[in-house]
């Protein structure tokens, strides 16, 4: 997650090297608590780390198990406080950071086309985006900003919607603005799924998702099977 106005980057969360598994006992959990701790984030339970594995593949932070041996053998070593899991009422998240880390999760996912939607959910989305973080619609500005900042791919076809949904949003805060953001996601069939690469019993490439309601299993980008819990 990132947010360089607000002070919540990817690159710097005041941690110390030696907070990286020089002792060899510490756990992925303590490390895990220690970047909760420097965000001053309570509800912790729907986030999570990764990192590059030397294999190549992101993989998750594993609280229960020495850093140290998580992170052997992995060169430039970067983690990521992302969110793991989504609820399916955003409405469960009770304190406002959380909302707002989840809202920065949103809008990242939107930028990079890891969540997907048609073009009326698109706009109403970054309508929502702008209100938060322009305030009330101003021609000229709204104009400008999202010439310099694409938060959604072929943006430009979309700007004359954006901007006509951004007038009716008039008057709503930025607190306020997130939690519409986030009932709008919600909706999406790609909410709150991330694919990660993996290997059937047969060897064949799939691609397993977790969510609340249980895992997804896709082939070639397409749903083949559903484990409910």
């Amino acid at each position: 997650l990132k947010d360089s106005d607000q002070g919540v980057k990817d690159s710097d969360l005041g941690l110390k090297d030696s907070d990286l598994g020089s002792d060899q006992k510490v756990l992925g959990g303590e490390f895990f608590n220690k970047v909760c701790g420097h965000l001053k984030l309570l509800e912790k339970e729907y986030f999570g780390l990764e990192f590059r594995h030397h294999s190549g593949n992101y993989v998750w932070l594993e609280l229960l198990k020495p850093l140290a041996k998580q992170i052997k053998y992995t060169h430039d070593l970067f983690f990521r406080f992302i969110v793991k899991f989504f609820p399916p009422d955003p409405g469960q998240l009770k304190r406002g950071l959380t909302r707002y880390l989840f809202a920065l999760q949103i809008k990242q996912d939107l930028s990079n086309g890891g969540l997907t939607c048609n073009d009326n959910s698109a706009a109403l989305l970054v309508s929502h985006i702008l209100q938060s973080e322009l305030g009330d619609y101003d021609e000229e500005l709204d104009c400008q900003h999202l010439e310099m900042k694409q938060y959604v791919p072929n943006q430009e076809y979309l700007d004359h919607k954006i901007i006509k949904l951004h007038k009716r949003h008039r008057g709503v805060s930025p607190a306020d603005s997130d939690i519409h953001l986030l009932e709008v996601a919600r909706k999406l069939d790609m909410y709150g799924i991330r694919p990660h690469p993996a290997h059937d019993g047969e060897g064949m490439r799939i691609n397993l998702a977790v969510t609340h309601s249980g895992v997804l299993v896709f082939q070639v980008w397409t749903l083949s099977t559903f484990y409910s819990y």
